[in-house]
């Protein structure tokens, strides 16, 4: 059965979803199954940070609605499968997507669920699927303070294995006190630390793109020791 995470953020702006796709592609190098699903209804990005934007025709809600195929709404990009979310603001309930993820148990060792920022009713849809969550915050008093409340909120939705991940993180800006050090920022949200991504500026650059990001990115390594840490491997904490 796979393995449902939702990935979610007290507020946007945080990298909540380019960590998704960097997951994704970091849990397919070890080998796994990943199926990346947007649950932003309204506001999807998943289509354009994987690059299948032009080539996109179907979303889950056309396949829940029975109005395509499986096979049609699933988008293959670099052996990472994508579920991309409704435009249209429709009213779904967590059973149906339950009932929608079940169908891939079978298909996939990780489902990521890209959650909208905010705790609002589409969270809870995000949230209502899964065994995990990743909450995902920078830094700063403003986005931990969100991070927390978002905790709080997965908690709430009954999902009680969580963890932090700290993106776009800057260690000079810690060291010069303009931001969270590591421990204060876990003591904040009150979640046990999973990683901390580097700020990378070839995140914005490449992912849009389509470009694979270069060997020596700090970004893609920090999600490759994070995507090892979910598969239950023991890795050093690093923070560049």
């Amino acid at each position: 059965m796979a393995q449902k995470i939702v990935i979610a953020s007290g507020k946007g702006g945080v990298g909540k979803s380019s960590l998704t796709v960097g997951l994704s592609f970091a849990l397919r190098d070890l080998g796994k199954r990943v199926l990346a699903v947007d649950c932003d209804v309204g506001l999807r990005s998943l289509d354009l940070l994987f690059c299948v934007g032009d080539a996109l025709v179907f979303d889950w809600g056309d396949l829940s609605d029975e109005r395509c195929s499986t096979e049609q709404a699933l988008i293959e990009k670099g052996g990472v499968s994508l579920l991309a979310a409704p435009l249209q603001d429709d009213t779904y309930t967590p059973q149906q997507m339950r009932d929608l993820l079940a169908r891939f148990d079978d298909a996939f060792d990780f489902i990521l669920i890209d959650a909208p920022a905010g705790i609002a009713e589409e969270f809870r849809l995000a949230a209502s699927s899964a065994d995990r969550a990743i909450v995902v915050a920078t830094a700063d008093e403003v986005c931990l303070r969100s991070a927390c409340r978002a905790a709080e909120s997965l908690r709430a939705e009954g999902i009680s294995d969580l963890r932090l991940v700290l993106n776009r993180f800057h260690a000079s800006a810690m060291e010069h006190s303009f931001l969270c050090n590591v421990d204060d920022s876990i003591d904040r949200v009150g979640v046990q630390l999973l990683g901390v991504v580097p700020e990378d500026v070839h995140v914005t650059f490449c992912l849009p793109k389509g470009e694979p990001l270069p060997k020596k990115s700090p970004a893609k390594a920090a999600w490759s020791r994070i995507a090892r840490r979910i598969c239950g491997e023991n890795v050093p904490l690093k923070l560049q």
